[in-house]
């Protein structure tokens, strides 16, 4: 049983409450505590969430456990789509002068710190990118593979190309635009401030964030759970789309070793272990990014 903490005088004022964490922390019970003491709404700021494909994989609320809360940009997207943060800030702009019209709280809750981030911070002012530039470097990531790719970027961009995995074909293309299209590498205009769309001083900014070992322990007993709820059907059901695993929503965690196995690759058993030490790896990703990113946040017990 969850105790949380009495809201403050200073939350009651609050304009926006932004909830941090790593996965299976227990982000998403507290925004619904505090949206039904707040009479808010609970927003998505999870990168894997927004997919309609992605239900149990993603651990994305229930009906249920939405408990009867308004529940915003969750499950949105088609899987096939490029869901990137520049979409969730214009999103999220759009939803906030909804909610906030109607006399509401936007409750901000995900793992997904760079939206987080994003809202408090803005977006660096890249100029939009002709279709035919866009176009004609997803054809080359096609033609060429993530790896030859990159070292095409290094030559172009270095700067850039070595702050990028070669195995990340979404960045990689999106570095090659940026700089064909205005002469500027990447990183230079990542220099430069954004817009925020929620000012620092107007919100309550808070980071669960449980002991290690608690949490991979909590986040192993999920992944039973969602293998229990149809997660091998789930990745089934995506695996015959056909899509391009270079996709977002195809790094979804548990996704690729539940698709191998399908493919009669990996024992399902081999496959679930993987699905689990996939997300622990995430986990400690999550934790490293919010320890050098959120040190102003306020440290939640879900305990």
């Amino acid at each position: 049983m969850r105790s949380w903490p009495r809201l403050s005088r200073a939350m009651t004022q609050t304009k926006a409450i932004l909830i941090a964490g790593p996965t299976a922390s227990g982000k998403s019970a507290m925004a619904l505590k505090l949206a039904r003491e707040r009479g808010g709404v609970v927003v998505n700021a999870d990168s894997m969430q927004v997919y309609a494909e992605l239900e149990i994989l993603s651990a994305r609320p229930t009906l249920e456990e939405m408990g009867g809360v308004a529940h915003r940009l969750y499950g949105h997207v088609a899987i096939a789509e490029g869901y990137s943060v520049g979409r969730f800030v214009r999103e999220a702009e759009a939803m906030l002068a909804e909610v906030t019209a109607a006399g509401q709280v936007p409750i901000f809750v995900g793992g997904t710190g760079l939206y987080l981030k994003a809202l408090l911070e803005g977006l660096s002012p890249i100029p939009a990118i002709p279709p035919a530039i866009r176009e004609h470097w997803r054809a080359e990531a096609d033609r060429l593979g993530a790896s030859k790719l990159h070292r095409r970027l290094a030559e172009m961009d270095p700067g850039t190309a070595a702050r990028l995995s070669p195995t990340d074909p979404q960045r990689i293309v999106r570095a090659l635009e940026v700089m064909d299209a205005t002469g500027r590498p990447l990183w230079e205009w990542q220099q430069e401030p954004g817009t925020p769309l929620i000012r620092t001083e107007d919100t309550e900014r808070l980071v669960v964030m449980p002991e290690r070992a608690a949490l991979h322990a909590r986040s192993d007993a999920r992944f039973d759970e969602m293998m229990a709820r149809g997660a091998l059907d789930e990745a089934r059901r995506i695996m015959e789309l056909d899509l391009d695993p270079a996709l977002p929503g195809m790094r979804a965690l548990g996704l690729r070793p539940l698709m191998a196995h399908l493919r009669g690759e990996m024992a399902l058993e081999d496959a679930v272990d993987e699905g689990k030490a996939e997300t622990r790896r995430y986990i400690k990703r999550q934790a490293t990014w919010i320890s050098g990113n959120m040190k102003s946040w306020k440290a939640v017990s879900a305990q």
